[in-house]
């Protein structure tokens, strides 16, 4: 019989006050830096919304994933959109003709409240029925949970897509690729699996999830980290490989920003390091079976991540040369301190395991199949 006593560890408390009072710290200077330069504030800001954004919708598609399969597994806008700047939109009649059917302000506003308003109803329902399932062991809560991750995981998809276009592709208004947002629901969800590993190999050194987190486990993290490494690679080369034979100049120029003046440096350091790297890694079982290798991998993947949104959002301001403002730096971590003691906080609020999952036997023994 299965115990209930996956308490979460103390230390958790520790982790929370650190990245809260860093978060209000960081929080303090990129407060000031908005009063320095409120253009390069919005800049810094939009990176560290979408790589912190990429996780945490990237975890509710995992979540909703898990519950598909059943696998044990899983147990200041005008300074940055150049289309609502009035000005700079009378140039182009062809911004004009984007701006009347699309890219408007109130349009756009309303799109991102639908996006957010789709994303916390998925998530309070599973987080919900997670919730009742752990009171009362009803086992209509996992098959509640599985009807509503199916055409879930179809919402995640296309609101991901639309989110991806509204606040990254439109940054450059007179470009667009058809497949740029199936690369963020890639990169979100691959963004999610790495912080998933990183928590993972940390409570697995601590009790009570020291004796539940086995190699096996690991691997089954490693396996799917690899398919989504390869599936995020074959969404970017698709993109690239489709603009270059095209050698249209409204499409190549977004690349040849991001290829000059040291921008083509941090491409291949990320093709190398979020790509090339891992994919051999991830070949080595041993090496997927350890926690603490796969979790320095997981480490090295989120780094990439956040070097690859700087990579798609900045050259559209700084396109004569790679260069990274303080703030740059200092908003994605204090996004990130808040995010992490929200984190700690909600994780301290119930146990570790799903205590009445019916997949949890089979978690905790997985020589019974994963």
């Amino acid at each position: 019989m299965i115990q209930a006593g996956y308490t979460p560890p103390t230390e958790l408390t520790r982790v929370r006050n650190v990245a809260l009072l860093g978060g209000l710290l960081f929080s303090a200077l990129i407060v000031a830096g908005f009063f320095l330069d409120r253009a390069q504030f919005f800049h810094a800001y939009l990176v560290g919304f979408i790589f912190w954004a990429g996780i945490t919708l990237g975890s509710l598609a995992l979540l909703m994933l898990q519950h598909l399969t059943g696998g044990a597994w899983g147990v200041g806008l005008t300074q940055i959109y150049p289309w609502m700047n009035a000005a700079e939109m009378s140039q182009s009649p062809a911004l004009q003709l984007k701006a009347a059917k699309y890219l408007n302000p109130s349009f756009f506003v309303t799109r991102a409240a639908i996006y957010f308003a789709l994303w916390s109803v998925l998530a309070l329902l599973l987080n919900w029925l997670s919730l009742k399932q752990d009171r009362t062991a009803d086992s209509k809560c996992g098959k509640q949970m599985r009807l509503l991750s199916g055409p879930g995981l179809g919402i995640f998809v296309i609101t991901v897509t639309f989110a991806a276009i509204d606040w990254v592709m439109s940054l450059d208004p007179s470009w667009s690729s058809t497949i740029f947002g199936l690369i963020f629901v890639a990169s979100w969800t691959m963004s999610a699996l790495a912080f998933t590993i990183l928590v993972s190999a940390w409570l697995s050194q601590r009790e009570p999830m020291h004796a539940v987190l086995r190699p096996s486990h690991f691997q089954d993290l490693g396996n799917l980290t690899l398919t989504l490494v390869m599936l995020w690679t074959y969404f970017a080369f698709s993109q690239y490989l489709i603009i270059w034979s095209g050698n249209l100049p409204e499409e190549t120029t977004w690349y040849v920003a991001r290829k000059h003046g040291g921008w083509g440096a941090i491409a291949l350091a990320i093709a190398i390091l979020q790509f090339a790297f891992p994919f051999l890694i991830l070949l080595s079982r041993a090496a997927k079976s350890s926690g603490r290798k796969l979790a320095l991998l997981a480490l090295l993947i989120l780094l990439m991540r956040a070097l690859d949104v700087i990579w798609l959002i900045e050259p559209t301001f700084n396109r004569e040369h790679f260069h990274l403002n303080w703030m740059d730096v200092v908003a994605p971590v204090a996004i990130g301190g808040l995010w992490l003691a929200a984190f700690a906080w909600q994780l301290q609020q119930r146990a570790l395991m799903p205590i009445n999952d019916p997949q949890l036997e089979q978690a905790l023994h997985p020589a019974h199949g994963h």
